[in-house]
């Protein structure tokens, strides 16, 4: 792809992946490429990095407005409503996630964008998909509105594909461990949370059973992940619903027991609550070898490495 003509929009910009996708795409296609959006103010990650833009992605006129006014050859959708706040508005959540990604989708269609970017979630997985190396295409029974509107956005994205031509790429993001964003509400951010109480008590209260093993990525992965696969030729791309990826399982134990050898005397301590049915329902591994076979996906981190990365970034 010819970084010269490109001009990219990211919707959701805002967002814990958003921000770090927008900083990527601007040092990879210019500054100026990457016209940064969201419904909130900008935020203080990307500001002053490039173009930004308020829009509802529900307002599919505003949408396409942006879109022809700037040229936009390529979209990357990353505005949804995440699990937790999913599960108190289920509604809400349905609506918000399922008529953006049909805006997106339309106008891709009737503008004919070279490219669109949608993240699925292991969220899509339920209690009866298996638990360990939890296959590409396997039983799919979400339980959470998050994972429902997820699933169903993957058969549109292969809807349109199959049937407008329509070159939408997907994967399905574990949990995402970051150090420049706050640790959120979410079941993986436990694995965010102990970092920082780590330097900052030595101690921390985990909501998980200490052998829970949940699939994870550090975010400099998930970011290099999303650029590969957007940058690999169609014919290499063998799925347009969404891609498996892993790079980590472990437990809050395993975690624990790697800050120890930097943090001695910390110490961790197990209170599970509502999260751990979560995390029960969701497979413990991921099997991705379609995104290694097709693109040549290959995670850089494992947790000893990553560790090291957040506790050296997220001192003072």
């Amino acid at each position: 792809m010819g970084t010269d003509t490109e001009k990219i929009l990211v919707i959701g910009a805002g967002g814990q992946i958003g921000g770090e996708l927008t900083l990527a795409l601007r040092k990879r296609f210019g500054a100026e490429q990457v016209l940064a959006s969201d419904l909130r103010e900008e935020s203080p990650l990307i500001k002053g990095t490039g173009p930004f833009t308020t829009l509802d992605a529900l307002n599919k006129e505003a949408m396409l407005r942006i879109v022809q006014e700037h040229g936009i050859t390529q979209i990357y959708h990353l505005a949804a409503v995440l699990s937790a706040v999913g599960e108190k508005q289920p509604l809400m959540a349905w609506n918000i996630n399922m008529t953006a990604l049909l805006n997106v989708l339309e106008i891709a269609k009737e503008e004919k964008l070279k490219r669109i970017f949608w993240p699925s979630s292991i969220a899509i997985f339920g209690p009866s998909s298996p638990k360990n190396n939890c296959p590409q295409q396997t039983i799919v029974e979400p339980t959470t509105v998050y994972g429902i509107s997820k699933y169903a956005g993957e058969s549109w994205c292969n809807y349109y594909f199959e049937k407008y031509g329509v070159d939408v790429r997907s994967i399905r993001y574990p949990g995402i461990i970051s150090y420049k964003a706050a640790p959120g509400g979410g079941t993986t951010d436990y694995a965010i949370d102990i970092f920082h109480s780590a330097l900052k008590t030595g101690t921390y209260q985990c909501f998980l059973k200490k052998d829970t093993f949940l699939p994870m990525m550090y975010m400099e992965d998930a970011i290099r992940a999303t650029l590969e696969l957007m940058e690999a030729p169609s014919e290499n791309i063998n799925t347009h619903r969404s891609y498996n990826l892993g790079a980590i399982s472990f437990s809050p134990e395993q975690i624990a027991a790697e800050i120890k050898k930097h943090i001695a005397d910390f110490r961790i301590e197990y209170q599970p609550d509502f999260r751990q049915a979560i995390a029960d329902s969701w497979p413990a591994s991921i099997d991705d070898s379609e995104a290694r076979n097709d693109w040549n996906w290959q995670p850089a981190f494992d947790l000893a490495k990553m560790t090291e990365d957040m506790l050296k970034n997220i001192k003072p």
